[in-house]
């Protein structure tokens, strides 16, 4: 692990926030609506909230149900790790639409490493495990990309590059340090759903894998059969 102070992960982690990840989707959207159609704007939050709905589907699964997977510490899709690998690299893509194709290139790229920096910055401060940040990555990253294919052959000329990207870097640096509950209100959600009184939660889910009454019930049998098989010499 990088040798970086606990407080300068907590400033990375936070630019994956949707207090600030979400406003500036909507801004990429109206650029978009602005620019050229709202078609492509509508494109644009429709695939990245099919990404929100995967993220939320499988946090409302374990908080509600306890559905994940023990083997991979899975317990759902990191959202700051898929909110940012979804929004940097489009954000980078439309203030870079004026330049080179290879600089429209890099600057997805860059966009994907910042998210992949959010997403590690998430495991380092123990608030997901890598499985969940992976996911959240490849999550982010396949909408953006999708997105980036399909506007990669925009009329670069119909928007000016400064106006963009001084309002959407405004906008990240106003935004950085605000905190929406997200967790708070998907895990009441889920409690609404799922009718439990109490949200699962990772340790005594993990903990309660030995004392499943499913686990101690397919455990008996497998003894109860393996008497029966005949032991080779």
């Amino acid at each position: 692990m990088p040798d970086i102070p606990f407080h300068l992960w907590y400033r990375i982690t936070s630019f994956g926030g949707a207090g600030i990840t979400l406003p500036l989707a909507f801004a990429i959207a109206l650029w978009l609506a602005v620019g050229y159609r709202w078609k492509l704007a509508a494109c644009w939050l429709l695939l990245l909230g099919a990404a929100i709905g995967i993220v939320t589907a499988t946090k409302l699964a374990f908080l509600g149900w306890g559905v994940g997977i023990r083997e991979l510490d899975f317990t759902g899709v990191s959202g700051h790790a898929m909110l940012s690998t979804a929004v940097y690299p489009v954000a980078l893509f439309l203030m870079l639409l004026p330049a080179r194709p290879a600089i429209r290139f890099t600057g997805v790229l860059i966009g994907l490493f910042a998210g992949a920096a959010v997403a590690f910055s998430r495991v380092v401060l123990s608030a997901h495990s890598p499985s969940e940040a992976i996911t959240g990555c490849i999550t982010g990253a396949l909408a953006a990309l999708i997105f980036v294919r399909i506007a990669w052959r925009l009329e670069p000329g119909r928007l000016a590059a400064a106006p963009v990207a001084v309002s959407l870097i405004v906008m990240v640096l106003a935004l950085h340090n605000v905190h929406v509950p997200t967790q708070r209100w998907v895990t009441h959600i889920a409690l609404k759903v799922s009718g439990h009184e109490r949200p699962f939660i990772r340790a005594r889910w993990k903990a309660s894998r030995a004392h499943h009454p499913n686990a101690a019930l397919v455990s008996q049998t497998r003894d109860a059969l393996s008497s029966f098989v005949p032991h080779q010499a």
